[in-house]
């Protein structure tokens, strides 16, 4: 997921777990990375992989689980998010990286740091994939990351309820936003 890490089990397809988003607590309008309808994130609309979110009209609040892609494919995401400036979005805490300084820290409104490590949920075909390889090295496959997450928050409605979730260290960075950089 990082830049010099390949993704855990080579995928985009690690979703948010339902946990963290009850602990949230918001209806969301728009959920521009979903995996597809039925999916747990509580949205009133999504775009899929095939609706290329990048290229639809965001609106409202929005919850973002960015795909990676290949090294630094989740930026233009990240990048489309604080343009937005309405929202929250859940990446990878990697505060070493080039791209965490240059598009993270100086626009970030609220950052939120769960407690311990996020349990992101894989795809069934992942999973089975994962399981089937880690039996195959005489392994059980534990969906356990090497690295933390943090939530970004965008606009009063996300932070307020980043704020009061209870999920780890939040920090308000509103007041120091130009200090930033």
């Amino acid at each position: 997921m990082a830049e010099h890490e390949s993704c855990i089990g080579g995928s985009d397809d690690w979703y948010t777990p339902r946990d963290m988003l009850d602990a949230i607590g918001l209806t969301f309008d728009l959920d521009p990375c979903s995996p597809g309808a039925g999916h747990w994130v509580p949205a009133r609309q999504i775009y899929t992989k095939a609706d290329d979110g990048l290229a639809q009209p965001w609106r409202g609040l929005v919850f973002m689980n960015p795909p990676f892609g290949g090294r630094n494919g989740h930026v233009p995401w990240l990048e489309r998010f604080f343009d937005h400036r309405n929202g929250i979005a859940v990446v990878r805490a990697y505060t070493s990286s080039e791209w965490f300084h240059e598009t993270v820290a100086p626009r970030a409104e609220a950052l939120l740091f769960p407690k311990g490590k996020t349990q992101f949920i894989p795809s069934d075909e992942v999973r089975e994939r994962l399981e089937r390889e880690a039996a195959a090295k005489g392994k059980v496959w534990r969906n356990a990351p090497g690295h933390g997450v943090v939530l970004i928050g965008m606009g009063d409605t996300a932070i307020n309820s980043l704020r009061n979730s209870g999920l780890g260290l939040f920090i308000d960075r509103r007041e120091n936003l130009t200090e930033a950089a």
